[in-house]
């Protein structure tokens, strides 16, 4: 094994660092750690740089007496000022923790949510939809890694993405038919765009039914994909494509009763707590709530207003009396964070439409940010422009399926079902459905019938949230 002295890990720097840990055997000891832990060999040098930046940065703090602020005011700058990927945000975590929870042992630090950071620094794709939105529709599909080997069939894909921009439609929509009619290309191989026909469009489906074994929506939004790609790309007529779509099977949502929501609630951390409560105590969907801005929460009047959801529709939802002050301790520490951006010369965000054309500063603004931001900055992919992103929707994702399991609820819990269990609990309440079907930004009340049997209740009802009851 390496000791303190291998030329390697830089021991001039090594050994005036690691006094702080009270001797110099110390080093012997990290290292030791980082071979228990699998660390590949050429990597360790760069954990012993990471674990080397903190020692100074603390000084002259003890690696015993480190506080949680400093730990977590360390990571947020320190990924700013060296502009740290993804994984190397979590190279830099997985270092502390080694330095200060398994050797110095310090109290502070094992209290300290090292998941949720190891996942908080994960840095949007280039094809991650809020990304992708930021750049034009050619470069966007240029940015697809799936892709990546289709460069014959670019040409119409931005064709169609361009002409899906002009539409106004979803960014993800606009992702999702590309996606199917990039499989439709590579499917048809051989054969030219113009000599596709309805019975290339029959075979693609039925082989995603037989082969593919894919749901029923997804074999809809396939074909609506393709319709999409003949009548407005190709420009073909659609009429005679008389294609028997299949039928999609009634499902009955997963609904946690209200003592399952405190157990699952319990079991999440601190940060992934603060989200899937807001989740389930206002009905928003998951995208709804990551995509959340400081200016569209109304404390005063306790709401909050859910700007281009589903079918790019605004809507009001109430803001839980019980979490206002939990939520505003929240904003205080993201405020802290995006001061320090400013400072350093960073604090911008993304912008949809021509909002940050029309206004240069509103990205910088407080009231823009992201109420759930990223604990790292992105690089966009074309233009360069360093911003700090929302949280990677898959965090949450995993959190929430993990604290299913420790709870011992026998269900699919997912973040959705917060959604579910928000909407369900209010028809329990006795609110009236379409009331109901308007804080969920349901178009139709059939979709939103699926959740109850019971008989509407006339008139309208004050609304509280179910977070209030629990």
């Amino acid at each position: 094994m390496p000791r303190y002295d291998d030329p390697r890990v830089r021991p001039g720097r090594a050994r005036g660092a690691y006094r702080e840990l009270g001797n110099p055997s110390g080093w012997d000891r990290y290292l030791t750690l980082l071979e228990g832990a699998r660390v590949p060999e050429p990597q360790r040098r760069w954990y012993v740089e990471r674990a080397q930046a903190f020692i100074a940065a603390v000084r002259p703090t003890r690696m015993g007496e480190v506080t949680t602020e400093q730990i977590s005011g360390f990571l947020t700058r320190y990924a700013r000022e060296q502009r740290l990927s993804g994984w190397q945000f979590r190279q830099v975590v997985d270092a502390l923790h080694l330095l200060l929870v398994q050797l110095a042992g310090n109290k502070a630090a094992q209290t300290l949510d090292w998941d949720y950071w190891r996942t908080a620094g994960e840095e949007l794709s280039a094809d991650h939809p809020t990304v992708a939105a930021a750049l034009p529709a050619e470069a966007a599909v240029e940015a697809r890694s799936s892709f990546v080997k289709a460069a014959e069939e670019w040409p119409l894909l931005k064709r169609m993405a361009r002409v899906m921009r002009a539409r106004g439609y979803a960014i993800r929509t606009e992702q999702a038919y590309l996606d199917w009619c990039h499989r439709f290309m590579r499917f048809c191989k051989g054969k030219s765009p113009e000599s596709w026909g309805p019975s290339d469009v029959s075979a693609f489906l039925t082989h995603l039914a037989a082969d593919r074994q894919v749901s029923a929506s997804t074999q809809s939004q396939a074909l609506n994909g393709l319709v999409f790609l003949f009548r407005h790309v190709l420009e073909r007529p659609v009429d005679e494509m008389q294609f028997r779509q299949a039928k999609r099977p009634p499902r009955v949502p997963v609904v946690l009763s209200r003592e399952e929501i405190r157990a699952l609630l319990g079991q999440l951390s601190e940060h992934h707590a603060m989200l899937a409560r807001l989740l389930y105590g206002t009905g928003m969907r998951l995208m709804e709530g990551i995509r959340l801005r400081v200016g569209d929460v109304d404390f005063d009047n306790h709401r909050i207003l859910v700007r281009n959801g589903k079918g790019g529709k605004d809507r009001v939802v109430p803001l839980p009396e019980r979490l206002d002050a939990p939520l505003k301790a929240h904003l205080g520490r993201v405020k802290a964070l995006h001061d320090e951006d400013l400072a350093a010369g960073a604090g911008a965000v993304y912008l949809p439409g021509a909002l940050a054309r029309q206004s240069p500063n509103a990205p910088r603004e407080w009231i823009w940010q992201y109420v759930f931001p990223s604990a790292n900055l992105s690089r966009d992919p074309k233009g360069g422009a360093v911003r700090r992103h929302h949280l990677n929707e898959s965090d949450l994702q995993r959190a929430v399926k993990a604290a299913g399991q420790r709870a011992g609820i026998a269900k699919r819990v997912n973040s959705h079902c917060l959604r579910h269990s928000f909407a369900t609990h209010l028809l329990e309440a006795g609110y009236d459905i379409r009331t109901v079907q308007e804080l969920l930004g349901h178009k139709d009340v059939a979709t939103t019938m699926i959740y109850t049997h019971v008989l509407n209740r006339p008139g309208v009802v004050p609304v509280k949230s179910p977070m209030d009851v629990l």
